[in-house]
């Protein structure tokens, strides 16, 4: 397997070649003694229920896994908080509005972007809005879909994290979404 930082080869402090691996997530510059430590991104994934307990969810208009269901979310913007990220991915994504915004459970995961693996921890959210009439599908998603939760189907999603999501939140009956 290769180092997740395989192709970082120039320090980027210094700009010398040399950067080589000290361990399973970083990298040293061999030149200045830089240490950069491969943490994983902040990201956010929303599961919106509207007041008739139904969910919406959106189509992928983008690789990876192009056509199939997912969650609405995406990477964290420098200087958000989590909820700020869920509140503006939603609203790009839909057009909706959050009226409640819950914390559920985070996963790792890797997203595959432009050749490159980028590992994220990807955190859940209930949302809640009043309903989806104006729901719009933007950004990357090419269609709004509406499902009642028995009919979510955790191998419709294309992304790891997300199918692994939608299994926990139909298997378990206590939970709170």
């Amino acid at each position: 397997m290769k180092h997740p930082l395989f192709q970082f080869e120039f320090c980027p402090r210094c700009g010398a070649k040399g950067f080589v691996g000290v361990n399973e997530k970083a990298k040293k510059c061999t030149t200045c003694g830089f240490v950069y430590y491969f943490n994983p991104s902040a990201a956010v994934a929303c599961f919106i229920k509207d007041r008739a307990d139904n969910f919406l969810v959106v189509k992928r208009s983008k690789d990876p896994a192009k056509g199939t269901l997912d969650l609405p979310g995406g990477f964290s913007d420098m200087y958000e908080t989590a909820e700020e990220s869920a509140r503006r991915e939603v609203k790009e994504e839909t057009g909706l509005d959050i009226l409640s915004l819950v914390y559920l459970f985070s996963l790792p995961n890797i997203y595959p972007y432009s050749g490159f693996d980028v590992h994220t921890v990807d955190m859940f959210f209930l949302c809640e809005v009043d309903s989806f009439d104006v729901a719009v599908a933007g950004d990357d998603a090419a269609e709004i879909v509406i499902v009642p939760k028995e009919k979510l189907d955790p191998e419709a999603f294309g992304l790891t994290s997300i199918r692994q999501a939608v299994r926990m939140i139909c298997a378990d009956p206590s939970c709170r979404v």
